[in-house]
């Protein structure tokens, strides 16, 4: 399970340390690829194979599925580390991300997401009453906590 928050820098060329912690749940290769809310998702091979079996269940002819499936997969690639720990993170993933050096990374079970770090700083800010709703909608859709 990936858990926890790591502050890093990306270098000029696009490197990013990934802690070691989040590399031995990602595996030697892993897909990178445009998330949500402004972020950048990674997932080991495995979780992205269980993300592309939920994809495979939307249908063809809804135009929003196929929105929804181009922009993960449009923007997929590869990743692997090299001897330092490092991935690349292409020129057009950065750009979507809005990522040029201080990043955020977030351990979020099945995931990876990595953030610009001042827009992290902005959008993880949630009040009490703010998340107070938020579990009374997810207690809705039968998460307890």
């Amino acid at each position: 399970m990936l858990l926890g928050e790591f502050n890093h820098t990306i270098d000029e060329k696009g490197r990013l340390i990934i802690p070691a912690r989040l590399r031995d749940d990602l595996g030697e290769s892993f897909v990178i690829c445009n998330g949500l809310e402004g972020c950048l998702f990674v997932y080991s091979k495995d979780e992205w194979n269980n993300f592309v079996a939920e994809l495979e269940t939307l249908p063809r002819m809804n135009k929003d599925a196929r929105i929804f499936k181009r922009y993960f997969f449009g923007s997929a690639s590869e990743g692997s580390f090299d001897r330092q720990g490092r991935v690349l993170i292409s020129p057009t993933l950065r750009k979507a991300a809005q990522l040029e050096k201080d990043v955020v990374l977030v351990g979020v079970q099945d995931r990876v997401e990595i953030w610009d770090k001042a827009l992290w700083e902005e959008r993880s800010q949630v009040s009490e009453e703010e998340l107070d709703a938020i579990a009374e909608r997810m207690e809705s859709i039968g998460i307890r906590i």
